[in-house]
C-alpha cells in the first residue's frame, strides 16, 4: 500500500513539473511573439496579461474554444462573401439582360444608369448589414472569451482593444500549433 501511495505522489510531482515546463514555455513564447509586435503594441501586453494568459492555456480548454470560434468565424464570413457575390453576380445579369434587349441604345443607356445608381446603393447597404454581422459575431466572440476568463478580453467596440483581442487570438492560434513542443 505504500509503495501505490509513492507512485502516486511521483506521478502528481512529474505531472507538476510537465506543467511548470508548459507554462514556462508558453510564457517565453508569448514574450517573444509580443517582441516581434510594432512598438505601439507592444507596451499593450504587460507580462501579468502574458503570465495570466500561459496560466490559461495550460489544459488546453481554450485552444479548443478558439479554435471552434475560427471555424465560426471562417464559415460564417465565407457566406456572407458568396452573398455578396451573388448580389453582385446578379446585377451583372440583369445588366446585360439590358444591353441584350431590343431597346433603343439611349433607353438601354439610361436603364443602366438607373440600375447602376440603385446597385450601388443596395451594395453599400449589403456591405453594412454584413459588417453589422461581423460585428455582432466579434462581440458573440469577446463574450464566449470572457465568459471562460480569458485574460485581456472584454466586450468592447474600442479599436485599439480590439487590435490587443486580434493579437492575443493569434498567439493563442500560434501556440496552439506548437502543442508538439508544449
Amino acid at each position: 500500500m505504500n509503495e501505490n501511495n509513492e507512485d502516486t505522489t511521483s506521478e502528481a510531482y512529474e505531472t507538476q513539473q510537465d506543467l511548470q515546463k508548459k507554462l514556462y514555455f508558453m510564457n517565453e513564447q508569448l514574450q517573444l511573439m509580443v517582441q516581434d509586435l510594432p512598438m505601439k503594441y507592444q507596451q499593450r501586453f504587460p507580462n501579468e496579461l502574458l503570465c495570466g494568459l500561459a496560466e490559461c492555456l495550460l489544459d488546453n480548454t481554450v485552444f479548443g474554444i478558439v479554435e471552434h470560434l475560427m471555424d465560426i468565424q471562417h464559415y460564417t464570413e465565407k457566406q456572407l462573401f458568396k452573398k455578396r457575390l451573388r448580389f453582385i453576380h446578379d446585377h451583372s445579369v440583369r445588366k446585360k439582360a439590358v444591353k441584350d434587349s431590343s431597346l433603343t441604345e439611349e433607353i438601354k443607356n439610361l436603364k443602366i444608369l438607373v440600375m447602376n445608381y440603385r446597385y450601388k446603393k443596395k451594395l453599400r447597404n449589403c456591405d453594412k448589414e454584413i459588417i453589422k454581422i461581423l460585428d455582432m459575431k466579434r462581440r458573440d466572440q469577446q463574450n464566449v472569451l470572457v465568459t471562460v476568463g480569458v485574460p485581456g478580453f472584454q466586450i468592447t467596440n474600442d479599436p485599439q482593444k480590439i487590435q490587443v483581442q486580434i493579437r492575443l487570438l493569434d498567439f493563442i492560434f500560434r501556440l496552439s500549433q506548437m502543442k508538439d513542443r508544449l
